[in-house]
């Protein structure tokens, strides 16, 4: 094979030869390809406008990433944006690397060299980090650290003393209409492109002209770039000191406008506390601010035009960080490198003040999840002792509460029903799980918990609120009494962590003798509920009547269960205990002896149908941040006649205020709207009517209408009766929607 035919990229699927030397860039233009739909090209890394996909990344400059034979190159996002993954296919492993030093160069030139040098000298460890050898800084953190990707992966580098920017300065894009054209450079890019061995053909240079190459240069301001009806440049137009225009016609454009100082990371930088940030060179140098824009596009990456910026200085945005919020020029790519100094010319121009460049922050490049990731460790996501039994059994099954959970088994339906009707179960091993015991085991919860533990028998459960120190539900579960100095609690899935740490910190800072032990992972627990549950345990030898929210310890198909009776279903249900080692084989005797009594499991999809139907909350979807009992409507399980509990006295403060808002029960025909719809007070959608949005919905298949949980809020002191979501209306109901006496539940 010869060497010709060796330096070949991969463009767009079809091969395309490459010089020695050259940039992804100056490999395609030589080949007459545009890597974007247009615009003024710097060949620095200053502008958006060669970015192209290489080997699957996207947002890869063209100008600083060398041709390699075999890189496959894709302009897809020419057109738009870059096309989603449509396979599952992993990305490369990167890897993360920690240095530590006094003095860190960002080095773009000579200014950085003689920086490191003069540092190093001074007896310094140095880290010179410079983009023409491959270390793009994107971010300075606290730390502080300077964090750069390279071709090895990410560099974190701890810098002790100071961070030293030389940058260098950009070249000032130009901004006109047409210039969005093909076929125009800054005149440093031009002089690049023509000792690549670039074809530019006949090049008109306005401003600066670009050294050491042939040019027509061109006097007069900059009117306009003429079409040549293929997306290229045909001519500049321009208007001499007379006010005559002239048309100069070319192939190619070299605009030479000026110098912008790449100080980003010196401004990132100046926010990061206890690091002495020194800028130098062209980096330091002042800023040419140029002609205010007339007509054209002045941010590329978000297609922000000069009518735009008039737009919203008319509506009264005129500081240059509302400037930029409101239009979002400077959020793209190049994060303001490119328009930030025709911005502030605008701006100028209109208020008759300079302004200062809008902050800088990080992350400077586009970042790649996988180095977004790199040297971060993620927990592994636990797994249930049924998760084998679950996919077996041909479960889809995905991330919920923190854990691999079932979702369904196929027929979501056919699950349902069968808890309605017939037999069901259900992995609820996910659940928290804590034993609290010791001679303070009493006093620990009365002061934790809301309710009044003293009450609770020996053998007897209770539905119970965790509250903050400011009133807000944290968590919800049971505590369950085993005898008068042991406890059990239990939390829900997603919540359990936090409300582990939770009782721990209060139980030190009391100072209370109680021991405590989390039993999440070591207990299994099945939830057997449907009208047959009875029946089918009583098959497996628990033949002992259970009350409502008692619990007993109990020896079913060989394995020893603690056995609650509650219910989160609304149906006759059992909750099963156990060392998780025997989860599998009480499982298997489950489904074996329930087979005629038409028993299916259950997944996460049909359980949050039947446990809406009976209005039960899920803490962190129905609830939020600042959600108290009174806004949920659980202030009966609150008893403020208690001496003292965590955040009582933010209750009793905030019981005096006006209810604003409370979770309500909806109904409607039709679908169910999506989770988080917004919902409007009566028949209007108009944002003047807001009242809230919704939680929880589902279409319910025993009822036949959608049910609702929702946020309203309150309208003259009361919840509306009629509501609109997504254009229908819903009518406000009281919950639970099914079985309201719990007749089921408690047979």
């Amino acid at each position: 094979m010869t060497d010709s035919h060796s330096r070949r990229l991969i463009v767009d699927g079809a091969p395309q030869p490459f010089a020695e030397g050259d940039s992804i860039l100056s490999a395609l233009l030589r080949a007459g390809i545009q890597p974007t739909s247009g615009g003024a090209l710097c060949a620095a890394g200053d502008c958006a406008n060669c970015l192209v996909s290489v080997d699957g990344i996207a947002y890869v400059r063209a100008c600083q990433t060398q041709a390699r034979a075999g890189l496959r190159v894709e302009r897809a996002h020419a057109d738009g944006y870059p096309p989603l993954p449509v396979t599952e296919r992993h990305g490369p492993e990167i890897h993360a690397r920690h240095l530590h030093c006094d003095v860190v160069v960002v080095s773009q030139g000579e200014a950085g060299k003689a920086a490191a040098e003069a540092a190093h000298a001074d007896g310094n460890r140095v880290i010179v980090l410079d983009a023409a050898g491959g270390q793009e800084v994107i971010g300075v953190y606290p730390g502080p650290l300077v964090v750069a990707r390279t071709d090895a992966g990410m560099l974190n580098v701890h810098v002790k003393r100071e961070l030293v920017v030389a940058t260098g300065a950009a070249e000032i894009q130009p901004v006109a209409p047409g210039s969005e054209l093909s076929s125009i450079f800054t005149a440093r890019a031009a002089a690049l492109m023509h000792s690549a061995g670039v074809a530019l053909g006949r090049v008109a240079a306005i401003g600066a002209a670009p050294d050491g190459m042939p040019c027509e240069h061109v006097e007069g301001q900059l009117l306009r770039f003429e079409d040549n009806g293929r997306g290229h440049v045909a001519a500049i137009i321009t208007r001499d000191a007379q006010g005559n225009e002239r048309r100069t016609p070319c192939d190619s454009v070299s605009v030479g406008f000026g110098l912008s100082p790449r100080n980003g990371l010196a401004r990132m930088a100046a926010q990061v506390p206890g690091l002495t940030v020194r800028t130098i060179g062209d980096a330091a140098r002042e800023p040419d601010i140029p002609p205010c824009p007339l007509a054209g596009i002045v941010c590329g990456c978000s297609g922000v035009s000069v009518d735009d910026l008039q737009s919203v200085w008319e509506r009264g945005f005129r500081e240059l960080e509302l400037v930029k919020r409101s239009t979002l020029a400077g959020t793209g790519t190049c994060q303001g490198a490119a328009c930030i100094p025709h911005i502030r010319s605008f701006l100028q121009n209109r208020g008759g003040v300079l302004q200062q460049p809008f902050t800088a922050r990080p992350v400077a490049r586009q970042l790649t999840m996988g180095e977004v990731s790199a040297g971060s460790h993620h927990t592994a996501t636990p797994r249930s002792a049924l998760d084998a039994e679950h996919r077996a059994l041909g479960a889809y099954v995905t991330r919920v509460g923190g854990w691999y959970r079932p979702w369904n088994y196929g027929n979501v339906e056919a699950e349902y029903w069968a808890v309605r009707e017939a037999v069901s179960i259900g992995d609820v091993s996910t659940l928290g799980k804590m034993q609290i015991s010791g001679p303070d085991a009493l006093e620990a919860l009365e002061r934790l918990y809301p309710t009044k533990v003293s009450t609770i028998k020996t053998g007897r459960s209770r539905y119970v609120l965790l509250l903050d120190e400011r009133g807000y539900v944290l968590d919800d579960g049971l505590i369950s009494k085993d005898s008068d100095t042991r406890y059990t609690l239990t939390f829900t899935s997603g919540g359990a962590t936090t409300a582990e740490l939770w009782v721990r910190d209060w139980v030190e800072s009391w100072g209370l003798d109680v021991r405590l032990l989390n039993q999440t992972m070591s207990l299994g627990a099945i939830n057997v509920t449907g009208p047959l549950a009875t029946t089918l345990l009583k098959r497996l030898g628990f033949d002992q009547l259970l009350a409502f929210m008692e619990h007993r310890e109990a020896v079913i198909a060989g394995v020893r269960c603690k056995v609650y009776r509650l219910s989160f279903t609304g149906e006759v249900s059992y909750e099963l205990h156990h060392p998780a080692e025997h989860s599998v084989a009480l499982w298997r005797a489950l489904m074996r002896a329930g087979a005629d009594l038409g028993i299916k499991p259950h997944g996460i999809e049909a359980l949050l149908k039947l446990r809406l139907e009976k209005g039960h909350i899920i803490v962190g979807q129905d609830s939020d941040f600042d959600s108290t009992p009174r806004r949920l409507n659980h202030e009966w399980a609150v008893k403020l006649d208690k001496p003292y509990f965590v955040g009582k006295q933010a209750l009793l403060r905030t019981n005096k205020l006006p209810l604003d808002k409370m979770l309500v029960g909806l109904e409607m025909d039709g679908p169910a709207p999506l989770e988080g719809s917004v919902v409007y007070r009566g028949e209007s959608s108009d944002m003047a009517d807001y009242a809230g949005y919704v939680t929880s919905s589902s279409f319910s298949p025993l009822l036949r209408k959608t049910i609702m949980l929702a946020w309203v809020k309150l309208f003259d002191g009361a919840a509306p009766e009629r509501v609109s979501v997504n254009g229908r209306i819903a009518k406000r109901v009281q919950t639970p929607f099914y079985d309201p006496e719990a007749a089921r539940a408690r047979a």
